[in-house]
């Protein structure tokens, strides 16, 4: 975190040097575990770590958990079941699904979109299948929900991944594309309640394994474009499949481990501005051939103006990507040091330190560590061509955000404030990939985490005394926030794997004020994916990006929230439009969702295709 006191040079100088004397230590412990044959502990068998686990570990207490969640999915009216079948050991099984919050019909609460996975990826798909479909459930505003996804027209039956709304053809209601092993969905919104399925003539229907997608308008010309992860080239008949291997003391099967398959390239889907779509991957740079990628996120690293690429690659480097505002990326992951090789599911983007720029954190596989990408750009950091040096620090072991992640497997995740107090807190969904010991047909659980953020100590793990839903393990995969009710407290909504969702909602007492904060368009790019809008309370300044969260397979919704604390008003808004232009507000009242409108003007900006 932040180290007031010091320079962001000073800062630096003193980290890495911490960090070198404690990776040495480290590697001496290791030495000796290696000499000594330990075995690496078995996930999830409630052993306690030892050794330098066991030093890094904090203790959180019932005090510390400011935020109460209740869960509500069944008073709340959804009956959703994830893959109603049984589980045959096949990677596209296993790896989701997600879910997407984002108001389709513009009565001004957020909808939510549950995907499915029919069954068996080895059985055809009946036409008149009853059930693994995807449901789409409008939000009537009263804390309950109606399942529309007949009338709607967005429930097929699919392999699916992975959802995200977006308004592609600006006519100002949101459309939306679902990623599926097998052909993926575009679904236009016909703006009286229905969908039409228009992927083939907007030519983004990719037929392989696809997994997360996000909109976001790379070249700034008003028409927003969609990046889609690809994970594997998945056979399930391929030969060999029976071969298995050990890791920590289960078997693996061939057919769900990713190292047996290789991996996909991605899709950058231009925008044509005319209903369909060019993909562009390639030649911008961005198809990361060598990723199994699973997620993505678009933010603006270094406040340019231009949405820069993240990728999270499966067993591979992940793919770090600057925008350079031509229609072409840069690959800075060896430079930016956030590339590395790891298990990478989730993504979660945030100011956590309140320095004005995004810092990412990443889910992981077990005994991996999850991660947190410090963003350290500075001013005074050049390259050879004049631009802001880009790079990231991994500062996740400092904050207690490393070791208490050692043994799960994470997915979907995101940073938001959830208590109100002016400081992002982290929710975390885990569910592992190992098949259960005595029956291979199911996968082992894992507890949800819910991470406070104590200011100026990091981030302690306070679920099980904000629900005591959050006591029992789940196969968790896709989730997403949102303030579903507008109370000015952010809900989340998490997908289960083979089972039902779980809706939780936030019951936080107490005087902390709130602002939320929507962006519309006229004239491209309506629902202002990519804004930037920091707002400023005294000396504290937060900053946050429309349209940024990352999550796994899933999206939040849209609406950008603050947390003031004590607070009562906003002493300055400044929103920096996606088409350049930027915005002030002053002296905005607390506890309200306020809306702004920009005329865009996109001619003037654009990027060149």
């Amino acid at each position: 975190m932040t180290l007031p006191s010091f320079t962001r040079r000073q800062q630096l100088l003193l980290r890495w040097g911490g960090f070198t004397a404690l990776a040495v230590l480290v590697l001496g412990i290791a030495a000796l575990l290696s000499r000594s044959q330990v075995e690496p502990v078995l996930p999830d068998t409630g052993e306690t770590s030892a050794g330098i686990t066991s030093v890094l570990s904090r203790q959180a207490t019932a005090e510390m958990a400011k935020f109460r969640f209740d869960e509500v999915r069944e008073a709340a009216g959804i009956d959703f079941q994830h893959f109603p079948a049984t589980r045959q050991s096949l990677l596209p099984e296993d790896m989701g699904s997600g879910l997407a919050w984002g108001d389709y019909d513009n009565d001004g609460d957020p909808d939510l979109y549950l995907v499915n996975f029919f069954g068996p990826v080895t059985q055809p798909i009946p036409e008149q299948a009853t059930t693994g479909r995807s449901a789409l459930y409008r939000n009537e505003g009263d804390g309950g929900f109606t399942d529309v996804s007949q009338q709607a027209g967005v429930d097929r039956p699919t392999f699916g991944q992975a959802a995200a709304w977006g308004d592609y053809d600006n006519d100002g209601d949101l459309d939306l594309y679902v990623t599926n092993y097998g052909p993926n969905l575009l679904y236009r919104n016909n703006g009286d309640g229905t969908f039409t399925d228009v992927t083939q003539a907007a030519g983004t229907g990719d037929t392989g394994f696809s997994s997360g997608c996000a909109w976001g308008d790379y070249n700034n010309d008003g028409h927003i474009d969609l990046y889609v992860s690809s994970y594997v080239q998945f056979e399930s008949d391929q030969p060999g499949q029976a071969r298995g291997a050990r890791q920590y003391q289960s078997e693996i099967p061939y057919t769900i481990n990713p190292s047996s398959y290789p991996p996909a390239a991605n899709r950058l889907y231009r925008n044509n501005g005319d209903g369909t779509f060019t993909d562009v991957a390639a030649g911008a740079g961005v198809a990361n051939p060598e990723g199994r990628s699973l997620g993505n996120a678009w933010f603006d690293f270094d406040n340019d103006d231009l949405i820069d690429l993240y990728v999270a690659n499966d067993v591979s480097a992940n793919g770090v990507f600057r925008n350079l505002g031509d229609g072409g990326f840069a690959d800075i992951g060896a430079s930016s040091l956030a590339a590395d090789y790891r298990g990478a599911m989730g993504l979660a983007a945030g100011d956590i330190d309140r320095d004005e720029d995004i810092d990412l954190f990443v889910t992981h596989w077990v005994a991996q560590e999850n991660a947190f990408f410090e963003n350290m750009t500075s001013e005074r950091l050049q390259d050879d061509q004049g631009r802001l040096r880009l790079f990231f620090m991994d500062t996740a072991e400092t904050i207690g955000l490393g070791q208490i992640s050692l043994k799960m497997v994470g997915w979907a995740t995101g940073l938001v404030d959830l208590d109100n107090d002016g400081y992002l807190d982290l929710w975390v969904v885990n569910g592992n990939t190992l098949e259960m010991a005595d029956d291979n047909t199911r996968l082992k659980p894992q507890y949800m985490q819910l991470f406070r953020h104590e200011p100026g100590k990091g981030f302690f793990e306070v679920g099980r005394y904000a629900s005591p839903v959050l006591e029992q393990p789940i196969v968790g995969r896709g989730g997403a926030h949102a303030d579903y009710d507008g109370d000015g407290r952010v809900d989340i909504a998490v997908l289960v794997h083979g089972g039902q969702p779980l809706l939780f909602h936030n019951t936080l007492e107490g005087d902390n004020h709130w602002l939320g904060v929507r962006l519309r368009q006229q004239g491209g790019n309506t629902h202002a994916l990519g804004a930037r809008v920091s707002i400023r309370t005294g000396t504290v300044t937060q900053t946050a990006h429309v349209g940024v969260g990352g999550s796994y397979l899933s999206q939040h919704h849209t609406d950008l929230h603050f947390g003031l604390g004590e607070e009562a008003s906003v002493t300055e808004l400044s929103i920096h439009w996606p088409d350049g232009n930027t915005e002030r507000h002053t002296n905005v009242p607390a506890d309200r969702l306020v809306t702004y409108i920009h005329p865009a003007d996109y001619p003037r900006h654009a990027a060149a295709h």
